[in-house]
């Protein structure tokens, strides 16, 4: 590798343009090739990092698209913006840190979850959003009984980043809790993971019944993650006052 490419490979990487890190080169033969102009060529590249990150959104199966750039912090006071911005830079996914955002409905800690997953795709990394950890553990319980587990294991132990929202809104059988255990001690040091939660630690056990279990999850969760509390005054439920006052 020349010195030139050695240092525009560089240059993409902190931009945080991988695809084009990837595929200057190549395209750059192409159009040396078909003659095609530097416009041209410049075209091909953006379209390249254009298509990769809405593939890999599109793959992390997202609920909604709302980056971190659209969330208003000043409607979640509790939530540290520099903090999650930090976080957003990707050295979590790195180091397979947990993240965890624990706090009531309705003060802001899905939002964030869905920032920083897209975040991640934006990194070229591979992203699973579970839309609620009861939807993760029913699709869970559906691959045991059709015998499709180990496959449906492998294939999340390959995403970079999952993340698990609502956990805590419901009860979980100890065989569904036993399932999600199973997810987040794979990934434990390995690969991170993303929780939101209603629901403060010291109540986990209504959620897993299992002492053991709770315990043992709480571990892995707990251990060199990033806790942000996003606290108790609902910003759904100011709205509503707001739009009853001017009503």
């Amino acid at each position: 590798m020349s010195l030139q490419t050695s240092s525009i490979a560089q240059n993409c990487k902190t931009l945080r343009l991988p695809a084009v890190g990837a595929q200057f080169a190549s395209l750059f033969e192409e159009a040396a090739q078909r003659s095609h102009s530097h416009l041209h060529y410049l075209e091909a590249l953006l379209q390249a990092n254009v298509g990769d990150r809405e593939r890999r959104m599109h793959e992390a199966h997202l609920p909604r698209i709302k980056t971190l750039e659209k969330f208003d912090f000043a409607q979640s006071p509790h939530i540290p913006a520099a903090r999650i911005r930090s976080l957003a830079e990707g050295g979590y996914l790195e180091r397979a840190e947990p993240v965890l955002l624990v706090g009531d409905p309705g003060t802001g800690k899905s939002p964030p979850a869905t920032g920083l997953a897209i975040a991640a795709c934006r990194q070229r990394r591979r992203v699973h959003f579970a839309t609620t950890a009861a939807a993760l553990v029913n699709q869970l319980v559906e691959a045991q009984r059709e015998q499709t587990l180990s496959r449906v294991l492998a294939r999340w132990s390959r995403v970079e980043l999952i993340v698990i929202d609502e956990l805590g809104y419901v009860s979980l059988a100890e065989v569904a809790a036993e399932l999600l255990f199973q997810v987040v001690a794979e990934r434990a040091e390995k690969t991170a993971v993303i929780v939101t939660t209603n629901l403060p630690f010291s109540e986990w056990p209504q959620v897993f019944t299992n002492p053991r279990l709770c315990k043992a999850m709480l571990d892995r969760l707990t251990d060199q993650a990033h806790i942000i509390e996003t606290g108790s005054d609902s910003y759904r439920f100011r709205r509503t006052l707001r739009k009853k006052t001017k009503d």
